[in-house]
């Protein structure tokens, strides 16, 4: 007797049901031996008061399955309602999203027929950490936090994919010419990671250019790794450059839990309509069954699907007068699938996936290292300031009683005093930073209490303080940047 693997199940909102109707059913019919329990979550949920749009029964279900085949989901516009995909994500460990990007010319068109790529994005960290503050009447802050554990888990996870499903090159993308240190910690794990793996070929672009070349030579890549805003924006980039986003699907994978969608969204226009393609939840599911270790009825089900693609029958979103031959509402395109299990595709090369091909990777970014030597000295001192000039400020703040130095005044990065060369800067929300040496080289340690003190004559002197800074040297190394022309 066939033991079924316990997954949850989502329907979603819009067009959700729709597809994970069409998509389950093709999973039945395919023999997939999974044993489905449902949970709600969503728009519903988040129109009756819960603000996460997730109940505590669908925790209990993620806890004791582990796996999720989700819909997409619809979330009200304002209420500051947080998305449910990045809940479940940080909350259930998903660190690595895993999107496949194929091109399947020419019955979908695309200018690019030999594209196959995967980008694996880092899926908890940098701005989607969601850390926000308004600071100003005019100043709004996102904070964008990075942690080398969370680079060394997703770099070397990338690698470990490569690997496993045989792919020869891993590109990671950043923009650390400008993030020296938030994008530069990414670049440098993935240096020591890649060093590793000397059977897979390895390098590096800045995220603009690499985003370009995806774009114009997406033959060209392999694997992608990049972080979580720029893996973001690109795999949707790469999906339209396939062909169609409607037809992506995407694992997010944790240790120990996993949640598989597609990348587009609830489509509320359509839903009910019976008219949208599930192509996207069906390949999603595909990698579900892999990461369930059921290779055989992964298989099964993508080289029909293939099939039902060569054979031009289409869903409306991709339907053509010169490839398609009959144009198929939701169900019909499920059942054209279903008809085609056993078959192979014959213009595509058919997919072969062996026993063990299971997608589990672990991964925990516990690279040892030794200890740094982590001493204070000094802080960024922020305030709200809408009436002093720079130099004003300037010659207000050397009036302070202190030991430490004050170095410079920035605003936005920017330095405006002293000797700034800008003729109209913007000072209504400055950084006034204070150090124990005018030196960087000669930092020296300072304690918790200068700056308590030094902030007091900042209240004495009637000047808004919205946040410190404090600034750290790592083994002697500073661990802050300086501020552009400074």
């Amino acid at each position: 007797m066939t033991v079924k693997t316990p997954i949850t199940i989502a329907y979603g909102d819009g067009i959700g049901p729709e597809i994970m109707t069409a998509t389950l059913k093709i999973l039945n019919a395919a023999n997939a031996a999974i044993d489905p329990e449902v949970i709600e979550v969503g728009e519903k949920l988040y129109l009756q008061g819960l603000t996460s749009g997730i109940p505590d029964n669908a925790w209990q279900s993620l806890k004791r399955t582990k796996v999720l085949l989700k819909s997409p989901i619809t979330t009200p516009q304002g209420g500051g309602y947080k998305s449910l995909n990045v809940t479940l994500r940080k909350t259930l460990g998903l660190y690595a999203n895993v999107r496949p990007n194929t091109s399947y010319a020419p019955y979908v068109p695309t200018n690019h027929p030999q594209m196959d790529l995967v980008i694996i994005r880092e899926n908890e960290e940098g701005t989607y950490s969601g850390i926000e503050h308004r600071q100003t009447d005019e100043v709004y802050q996102c904070l964008k936090l990075v942690t080398r554990p969370g680079c060394e888990r997703i770099v070397h996870y990338a690698f470990e994919y490569a690997r496993k499903f045989n792919r020869k090159k891993v590109t990671c993308l950043t923009k650390d010419n400008i993030m020296k240190m938030t994008d530069g910690i990414f670049h440098q794990v993935f240096n020591e990671i890649a060093a590793q793996y000397p059977d897979i070929e390895n390098e590096h672009y800045i995220i603009d250019i690499g985003t370009a070349r995806v774009a114009v030579h997406p033959e060209r890549f392999d694997v992608i790794v990049t972080s979580n805003l720029y893996g973001d924006i690109l795999s949707d980039v790469a999906a339209e450059v396939a062909g169609s986003v409607g037809l992506a699907g995407s694992a997010n994978v944790g240790n120990h839990m996993a949640m598989f969608e597609a990348i587009h969204g609830s489509a509320p226009d359509i839903a009910g309509k019976k008219i949208a393609n599930p192509s996207g939840l069906l390949n999603a599911a595909i990698q579900m069954l892999i990461h369930i270790n059921q290779p055989e009825a992964a298989m099964l089900i993508e080289n029909a699907w293939l099939k039902t693609l060569e054979d031009g029958m289409h869903t409306a979103d991709i339907y053509t007068p010169k490839y398609s031959k009959k144009k198929l509402n939701t169900d019909e395109f499920a059942d054209a699938v279903i008809e085609r299990l056993g078959q192979k595709p014959t213009h595509f090369k058919p997919v072969i996936y062996k026993k063990d091909v299971s997608a589990r990777i672990e991964c925990y970014g516990e690279i040892q290292r030794a200890e740094t030597k982590k001493e204070l000295v000094g802080s960024d001192i922020f305030i709200d300031n809408p009436t002093l000039t720079p130099d004003e400020l300037g010659k207000k703040l050397l009036t302070l009683k202190t030991p430490l130095k004050l170095i410079t005044i920035t605003s936005r990065g920017l330095k405006i005093w002293p000797n700034s060369m800008i003729d109209a800067p913007y000072a209504h929300h400055c950084s006034c930073r204070f150090q124990s040496s005018t030196d960087v080289k000669q930092l020296s340690a300072i304690k918790h209490q200068d700056i308590i003190d030094l902030l007091k004559q900042f209240e004495a002197l009637g000047l808004d303080v919205i946040k410190t800074e404090n600034l750290y040297t790592f083994d002697g190394k500073i661990g802050f940047s300086l501020a552009q022309g400074q």
